[in-house]
């Protein structure tokens, strides 16, 4: 998630469920940004200018 170590997991107190529910969808941008790296890596120059074929 980009998070330092232990962000959620090393507060006392907190449960697994509590944990968890604390994180989140935070992971959806980071792996969303990594996906559209990937695809437009696969891309020809046209389509990164957003230039139809």
């Amino acid at each position: 998630m980009g998070l330092p170590a232990g962000w959620v997991t090393d507060v006392p107190g907190l449960s697994r469920t509590v944990q968890l529910k604390a994180l989140g969808n935070g992971v959806v941008p980071q792996q969303a940004a990594a996906a559209l790296r990937h695809l437009a890596a696969r891309q020809g120059p046209e389509a990164r200018l957003g230039r139809a074929a």
